[in-house]
This record gives structure tokens, sequence and C-alpha cells, in this order.
């Protein structure tokens, strides 16, 4: 028995639907080391070829906005159909896997199949738009559809997520990025969020050449991000505590993304939301309340925006 997928889309700067592929499928070396993104590539041939393979998932066609660019990922993760729109996928895919991370394309895309009851993945960020939350919420909590960062399952927050360290009292979080807000922020927030004792309340921005933003939780903990735009590569979350002070580098995008994929079969097998829906709701209002304290310079309480849900 075999779940077919259906690969859609492709950002600029973006190489999701070449990784998750190739996690899902396998590769072939020529064709992903043709395939334009040799990152990708360095960090699949990598792998044990036991790292391969999500349950009884296979992508089985692919579709993005350029022909030849289909092409090359079909050749690089052996997927058998590139189809000419998105839509042809319907009736003959089981699940969906929406690899952009351009926010404002993620509801046309995903409604035909959503409406469908397809079950769909959307990368990150799911969206930027109360409204569009708002819709895609229904969804989240029937378990037909699951969009977060990677770093949710990050597995060098593995000692903390599991409790094996004694952190005692927590006093800051802090996290470090690059990019900006908008489009890297929900890392740190997917990372972030889920080990907090406490839901978020409140997005303050800081006066900074960069996008600083702090998030206050319930229990009064502080979380402050950095988003330090055009930098080398940067994906760090501090923890300071009265026992402990923790330092976490995450660097491993494999692990990460093939457990959010995992994470995505078991949803697709179970019928059950991976991540709760509260979750991914308080994560992506987190990440509109930021961007409106970067454009306001206020305070913006995320108790303002429980009436739009």
């Amino acid at each position: 028995m075999v779940t077919r997928v259906g690969m859609l889309g492709m950002s600029d700067g973006n190489g999701h639907p070449f990784s998750f592929s190739a996690i899902i499928n396998g590769y072939s070396d020529n064709g992903m080391r043709h395939s334009g993104w040799p990152g990708i590539y360095d960090y699949v041939r990598r792998r044990h070829g036991s790292e391969f393979g999500v349950g009884d998932l296979r992508v089985t066609h692919a579709w993005t906005q350029d022909a030849e660019q289909t092409a090359a990922l079909c050749r690089a993760t052996s997927i058998p159909h590139a189809v000419s729109s998105p839509t042809d996928m319907l009736g003959v895919v089981e699940a969906v896997i929406i690899a952009r991370d351009d926010h404002a394309s993620h509801r046309p895309l995903a409604m035909p199949f959503l409406e469908a009851g397809i079950p769909v993945f959307i990368d990150k960020p799911l969206t930027l738009d109360l409204d569009e939350l708002r819709w895609f919420t229904p969804y989240l909590e029937s378990g037909l559809l699951m969009s977060c960062s990677g770093m949710r399952y990050a597995k060098e927050l593995d000692a903390w997520r599991a409790g094996q360290i004694d952190h005692g009292e927590m006093r800051l979080v802090r996290g470090t990025i690059v990019n900006d807000w908008e489009r890297y922020g929900v890392h740190l927030l997917d990372a972030i969020l889920p080990l907090m004792p406490s839901r978020p309340i409140s997005v303050s921005a800081l006066p900074a050449a960069h996008d600083s933003l702090i998030v206050v939780m319930g229990d009064g903990v502080p979380v402050h991000i950095d988003a330090l735009g055009q930098v080398p590569a940067m994906f760090r979350v501090e923890l300071m505590s009265s026992h402990h002070i923790s330092c976490f580098d995450i660097t491993d995008n494999f692990s990460m993304f093939r457990r959010t994929l995992w994470a995505f079969w078991r949803q697709i097998v179970d019928g059950h939301p991976a991540i709760p829906a509260v979750e991914t709701v308080d994560v992506i209002r987190t990440l509109i309340a930021g961007k409106l304290a970067l454009q306001n310079r206020k305070e913006v309480s995320l108790g303002g925006f429980d009436n739009l849900l």
C-alpha cells in the first residue's frame, strides 16, 4: 500500500520541494548533483540509506510554477509524474505537501485539496493574515491540515524537550536567526513556544537595526528573538534559568525535516492533529503580532486577537 503524495510549488531560495521529496523517495545522485541545490545535495549524500523513506508515503506527482524546475525536481527525486496544474492532482493523490514559504500562495493552493478532504502539509509560515488563520483553523483542528517549521522537531532540542536538563526557574529565553521576522521568526517560535510552560500574551519591538522583538509569556518569562538579516547562517536558542544555562545551535536540517514528515504521515494515518491546533494558532498569532509591533513600535496584545478565531 502506497500513499500517493503531490508536491506543490517552489519559492525563491527555498529548496524544500527537493529536500522533502528526497527524504520521502530517496534521490538520484546525478539528478540531485545537477539540481541547482548544492547544499541539499551535500547533506542528503551524507545520510545512510536507512534514513530515507517515510512510512508508506511516496511522492508521485509534482508541480512548480516553472516546467523546467518541475522536471529537475522529478529527475532528482524519482517523481514519476509532472503535472501542468495543481488541480490535476485532485482525485489522484491521497495527500499534498505545499512546499512554498510565500504565505500569500498558501490558501489558494490548499483550498481545493482541503475542501476535497485531502490531507495537506503547508510549509511555514502558514499565513500572516488573521482572516486566513480563522479560515485554516477548523482544518488544523480536524487533523486535515498540518503546518510548522521543521525546527519544532529539531534534534538539538531533544534534551530540553525530554526534560533531561534541570533548568530550575526560567528567567530568559533567547533566539537568534538569519533574515527577517516575517519569513524566519516562525522558525524560532515553533522551536521555543511548544517547550514553554505558558502561552504567549504580548509582543513588543525593540530598537535595533534588525528585527528584534520580545514575546512575553503568560508566566512573565520573556522570549527575546533577533532576526539579524543577511548574516552567516545562524539558528540558535539560548535558555537562561536559575540552575542551568543552555545554548543550542540548530544545524541538522535533514533530521528536522524527516521528523516533520513522519509527524505528517502519522497525522494522515491516525486522522488526528500531530500538533495541537492551539499551538499552531499561537505561533501564527505571535508572528502576526510581531509584524504589527515592528510596524507600529507598540506592544501588541494577543488578547486582542481572541475574537477573530
